[in-house]
């Protein structure tokens, strides 16, 4: 299992959530992605892409220097066990 960092701090909607899914696409299962931004949008946003994609958020905690996310990538229909 491998953890990336994604700075997204000071960008504006809808470019967290843009970038979160590109950054989601090249990860495998189990993966995670720590995604760290300040536009408060990403509160709304970053969850519903996540609800889409099926992946999973372990953890989102906001303080007054950044929001961070904690999530989880699905496993693939082809690499779950059976």
């Amino acid at each position: 299992m491998t953890t990336i960092k994604l700075d997204l701090t000071g960008l504006k909607c809808p470019l967290p959530v843009l970038k979160t899914r590109k950054a989601l696409t090249a990860l495998r299962g189990g993966d995670r992605l720590e995604v760290h931004c300040t536009d408060p949008m990403s509160l709304i946003d970053i969850p519903v892409l996540i609800r889409q994609t099926g992946d999973q958020v372990d953890s989102a905690t906001r303080s007054e220097a950044a929001i961070v996310f904690v999530i989880t990538k699905a496993a693939t229909a082809d690499r779950a066990d059976d």
